[in-house]
């Protein structure tokens, strides 16, 4: 369709935005079909262009428009949609994507196995499981270096147990090390403080927890906090509890991260 002059072009985003999606959503429903917008790590989006996509979603529930956000991201990501639009709970629909389960990140690794003409043994799906708790990315990093170095078909424990230190080395550095240098000292220490009390299963810790833990106020902590939680680090998981945003990180700290 041809440009309309002066429409999503004031250079507001938020006035831009819901101009752009009601008119293309219009002329979708015009001719009989649906527009879905993707967007990934959503969390990471500025604050007026998150105001600007809620605006547009709130319009275009209200005209019944055939246009859908579906938005991926951390688990604070909810928490961002609220600061910037009161509304927006009411215009998403939250859905916890979280590790698999044995069956699913069998099928992750056998059936493109399959498709080479290569087996696992069971004890070695097993094995695979173990050291990734089912999280994707952990199924992927820990089933190449184990596939990389296998020398015979099936694979077997034994390959895992091998190639694991590998798997174990490139997620400490391109997984947990990337993330560990994007905070300060002193978000650090608090990071620190957080792997230890976590437990061996990372689970959520209170926050004056962590005060005691440092000896400091709990005040005096809230700008590290903060930050961690704007830089994707940690979420905070329900009213004076936070947690690590990604699996074994706190393990990570714990056995690496000295300073």
């Amino acid at each position: 369709v041809p440009a309309a002059s002066g429409r999503a072009d004031t250079g507001d985003i938020e006035v831009d935005l819901v101009e752009l999606l009601v008119d293309a959503a219009a002329l979708a429903r015009d001719v009989g079909v649906g527009i879905a917008v993707f967007v990934d790590e959503m969390q990471d989006i500025p604050s007026a262009d998150v105001s600007a996509l809620c605006a547009a979603c709130h319009e275009l529930s209200q005209q019944a428009l055939p246009l859908v956000v579906v938005g991926a991201g951390l688990p604070h990501l909810p928490a961002v949609l609220s600061a910037s639009k009161s509304y927006s709970e009411r215009l998403f629909h939250y859905v916890r994507i979280d590790r698999l389960d044995r069956a699913a990140a069998d099928l992750a690794l056998v059936v493109p196995a399959e498709e080479e003409g290569v087996e696992y043994e069971e004890d070695a799906l097993e094995a695979l499981y173990t050291a990734t708790d089912g999280y994707p990315y952990f199924v992927q990093a820990y089933g190449k270096v184990t596939w990389d170095h296998a020398p015979a078909i099936p694979i077997t424990a034994g390959d895992v147990r091998v190639a694991a230190p590998d798997a174990e080395a490139e997620l400490a550095v391109g997984f947990f090390g990337s993330r560990y240098e994007r905070a300060t000292p002193a978000e650090r220490e608090y990071l620190q403080a957080m792997a230890s009390l976590s437990g061996a299963i990372d689970g959520t810790v209170s926050t004056s927890d962590i005060a005691v833990q440092l000896g400091r106020k709990p005040s005096s902590l809230s700008p590290a906090r903060d930050s961690l939680i704007k830089k994707g680090l940690i979420y905070s998981a329900e009213r004076g509890s936070i947690a690590f945003t990604v699996p074994h990180f706190g393990i990570y700290l714990r056995q690496h991260a000295t300073t």
